[in-house]
């Protein structure tokens, strides 16, 4: 119980360390975060939250929820400094299912299916910001990125039960931060090319 619970607290402390520099640059107006995968990101990540907390994810699932609230509070500031604002019919749609997993989990009183449904809008939730890294690398942070990559290594570390349920969402975002840490790296090396 106490490595879990170190685990957690690193997972947490790796929270505050991304979103603490990205909200400040995002003061600073040099980053400049997709306002529509922010309010997606924030949405899933609080249902997967309390779906963790009902799969038995005990402390584990405490980063994620922490990470949520925070998560919400970028889009917010986002919207309010009129950061990326473009928005596609395709966001919208990505917006609408993660609003539509709440009936979902609700009619199958399962929160499996709605962890799986969540982390599938959540990383399509990635494409306006990997769209936008591509086009604009140097808008993003990559030292957030990769603090979010390895919270979510260390909140599974910290799960107290271990199941698709509790682990698919943290795994596949890490996967996907990796993703765009690779993307970044190679684009600001292209642009200066």
């Amino acid at each position: 119980m106490g490595f879990k619970l170190l685990f957690s607290g690193l997972a947490i402390t790796l929270a505050f360390v991304a979103f603490v520099p990205y909200v400040r640059s995002i003061l600073k107006g040099r980053t400049r975060p997709h306002v529509f995968s922010w309010f997606i990101w924030g949405i899933t990540t609080v249902i997967v939250f309390l779906a963790q907390l009902e799969a038995d994810g005990g402390m584990g699932a405490w980063p994620i929820g922490i990470s949520g609230v925070l998560t919400v509070a970028v889009a917010v500031l986002a919207f309010i400094k009129r950061a990326d604002i473009s928005i596609t019919r395709t966001d919208w749609t990505f917006f609408a299912a993660a609003l539509a997993s709440l009936p979902f989990w609700y009619l199958t009183s399962d929160p499996l299916w709605t962890v799986v449904l969540l982390t599938v809008v959540d990383l399509f939730g990635f494409g306006p910001t990997i769209r936008k890294a591509y086009e604009s690398p140097h808008q993003e942070s990559q030292l957030f990125f990769l603090s979010l990559a390895l919270r979510n290594g260390f909140a599974i570390l910290a799960l107290e039960s271990y199941s698709v349920t509790t682990v698919l969402f943290p795994l596949s975002i890490t996967l996907a931060c990796s993703v765009l840490l690779t993307i970044v790296a190679y684009r600001r090396r292209m642009v200066f090319a």
